[in-house]
C-alpha cells in the first residue's frame, strides 16, 4: 500500500538512534558535542541552525554539508538509494532533515541558487512534513 507522498511504493527509510541526541537534549553545547560524536548527523545541523541564526553563514554551510554527508552514509547503510520517504515522524531521521534545511538556507544566503533550490526539493521529496515544519518552501 502507499501513500500520496509515495506513489512509486519505495520503503521509508529509519535511521538508527542518533549518538548525539541524549546529549543535546540535557543541554550540551553543539560544538562539543559534535566533537565527541562526529557521526551525528544531529550535532552538526544544530551547529548549522546556531551558526545561521548568528549570521555565520559560511561556517553554517560547512556545519550543515558535514551533517548532510553524515547522513547520506548513514541513509545508504539503512538501505536508502537516493529517494523515497525519510520520514520527520521518526526522531532520528530529524538530524538529515534539519542539515538538508540548514544547508539550504546557507546556500541560498551565499548565493548559490542551484544547491538552494535542490536541497530544497531533496527535503520535500524526503518529507515533505519536514518541510513544512521547518519553513523551508521549493
Amino acid at each position: 500500500m502507499t501513500d500520496s507522498h509515495n506513489l512509486l511504493g519505495i520503503p521509508e527509510t529509519r535511521l538508527p538512534q542518533d549518538p548525539a541526541a541524549a546529549e543535546l537534549l540535557a543541554g550540551g553545547d553543539p560544538a562539543l558535542t559534535a566533537g565527541h560524536h562526529p557521526e551525528s548527523a544531529l550535532a552538526w545541523a544544530v551547529l548549522a541552525e546556531v551558526a545561521l541564526a548568528t549570521g555565520f553563514t559560511v561556517e553554517a554551510y560547512a556545519y550543515a554539508r558535514t551533517g548532510y554527508h553524515r547522513s547520506l552514509d548513514q541513509l545508504r547503510k539503512a538501505g536508502w538509494r537516493g529517494q523515497g520517504p525519510v520520514p520527520w515522524g521518526h526522531e532520528s531521521n530529524r538530524g538529515f532533515l534539519r542539515s538538508v534545511a540548514a544547508l539550504s538556507r546557507a546556500a541560498g544566503e551565499l548565493g548559490e541558487t542551484q544547491e538552494q533550490a535542490r536541497c530544497a526539493q531533496l527535503l520535500r521529496d524526503s518529507s515533505p512534513e519536514a518541510a513544512d515544519a521547518l519553513g523551508l518552501t521549493g
